[in-house]
Order: C-alpha cells, then structure tokens, then sequence
C-alpha cells in the first residue's frame, strides 16, 4: 500500500485532480474521489470535462445510476462502487478506510498541513505502507521530503 501526500500550493484541487485521475487511468486503474467539502466534487466534475479536453475522463457521482460501470467516480463516502483500488481525498481529511486501498492520494493545502504531518507521522507505523510527499515548484510535481 502507499499513501501520497500531495501539498497543493500553487494549484487549486480541482485542477490537480484531472491529472491524477489521467495517471491513474493510465495505469490500467479506477479511482474514487471523496471529498464532503461544500462544491468541491461539483468544481472537480467540471475540471474533469474542460481541463483536459483532448483526453477525456469518463466518470460520474457515486449516489448516481451506473456508479460501477465509472472508471472514475466522485463521492462523499469511501465505498468504491466501481472496484477502485485508488483513493484520493479531495478535502484533505484523512480516513481510516484508505487502508483498505491499494492507493491512497490526501491532497492538503496549507490549512492542512498540520492535520497532514500529523497523519504522515502515525502511517510511519503502519507496517508495509510507503509514504510519498508531493510539492509543487514553478507548475511542476516534485518528490521532495
């Protein structure tokens, strides 16, 4: 299992969710977005049509008809109707269901960075699980510790 801490500084989740969830499709796989953030799901919906118009990401809302037929599907609740091995949490609250993924991605901005470091630390203990950190410098994803 791995979990990414994506730390969003230059770009606005909905903008960076697009390009995980094209990664992700690339790989073969299905992802789950689960936010319960006011819009939030709303404006990642609308990003996955317009910021990626040459490559188009089938999805759909998880309390919709068809949810298991999604390759990507957008929810409140971490139940993957579709089969998804991937997680990513749009509203950087972390939850204990993510274990039970292959993937998790916790995308935070900076009023979640302390509730991020203090998950980065407790995942340490977790036997078998790799923890990545993701940052942004000048529009690119960087690696970084």
């Amino acid at each position: 299992m791995q979990v990414d801490f994506w730390q969003l500084s230059e770009d606005p989740v909905e903008r960076v969710i697009p390009l995980i969830a094209r990664r992700t499709r690339e790989a073969g796989e299905k992802l789950l977005v689960v936010s319960t953030v006011g819009e939030q799901l709303e404006k990642i919906d609308r990003s996955l049509w317009e910021m990626l118009p040459d490559a188009f990401l089938a999805h759909g809302y998880a309390d919709q008809p068809h949810a298991e037929r999604q390759p990507l599907l957008l929810g409140q609740e971490c139940q993957a109707q579709n089969g998804a091995r991937f997680i990513a949490f749009a509203d950087g609250e972390w939850r204990d269901e993510a274990l039970q993924y292959q993937r998790t991605f916790l995308l935070f901005g900076d009023d979640r960075i302390g509730h991020a470091r203090e998950c980065w630390k407790a995942l340490g203990k977790v036997d078998g699980l790799k923890r990545k950190f993701w940052r942004q410098e000048d529009g690119k994803w960087r690696e970084g510790p």
